[in-house]
């Protein structure tokens, strides 16, 4: 469980392709106070720690994971979104995280407004009613609020406020139309979703 609250960004050391991938992911972290088989979220993928060094840490990745997270986010050299997990005590600043990524959102618009930037997103119209206008989203692991919703066609169009904070302290900085993100809708619209769907 996370909170959407991002803590350190990692950098991808290397990619090992074997029946799983192997990623090592530099960070930031005291690895002493990390557990081997402990959960960290990269990107809003929550992933296991496999081996860890003084300044390190590896998870392996099965297909599964590549093919439901945002295309080329694995690469060596690549930055992740890093949080740990939620402990008992932990201040909540964000949302109910799971780490389980639903679907991969693309880039539309940015638009500066003020010192921030609207960023206008698409996604696939199963999701969208998932998404409400003051509601929460992940995205690449960052809790964020959303401003608006519109269905159009097949697709749901929604926008989101960057703060500069956000933007310098997450790999969100620079963003920009065409990229993909790791989209995890609120787990309470998921449980949601599945029981009205059980009454039909």
């Amino acid at each position: 469980m996370f909170t959407g609250i991002i803590t350190d960004i990692g950098t991808i050391r290397s990619v090992e392709e074997r029946g799983d991938w192997r990623l090592v992911i530099g960070c930031g972290y005291d690895m002493d106070g990390v557990a081997m088989g402990a959960s960290i979220a990269c990107s809003g993928a929550c992933l296991t720690v496999v081996d860890k060094g003084a300044d390190w840490f590896a998870v392996d990745i099965s297909a599964e994971s590549i093919k439901r997270t945002a295309p080329g986010l694995w690469a060596e050299g690549g930055k992740l979104n890093l949080e740990r997990a939620l402990k008992m005590g932990d201040e909540l600043g964000g949302h109910i995280v799971t780490g389980h990524v639903d679907t991969v959102a693309e880039v539309l618009t940015v638009e500066q407004v003020g010192d921030s930037h609207e960023v206008g997103i698409v996604v696939p119209k199963h999701y969208g009613a998932a998404l409400a206008p003051k509601g929460s989203v992940t995205l690449d692991g960052v809790s964020l609020t959303v401003n608006t919703v519109e269905d159009k066609g097949d697709d749901t169009h929604f926008t989101i406020n960057l703060i500069p904070h956000t933007g310098q302290e997450t790999t969100l900085g620079g963003i920009a139309p065409g990229r993909k993100l790791n989209l995890e809708i609120d787990v309470l619209a998921r449980y949601l979703e599945r029981m009205m769907a059980a009454r039909t």
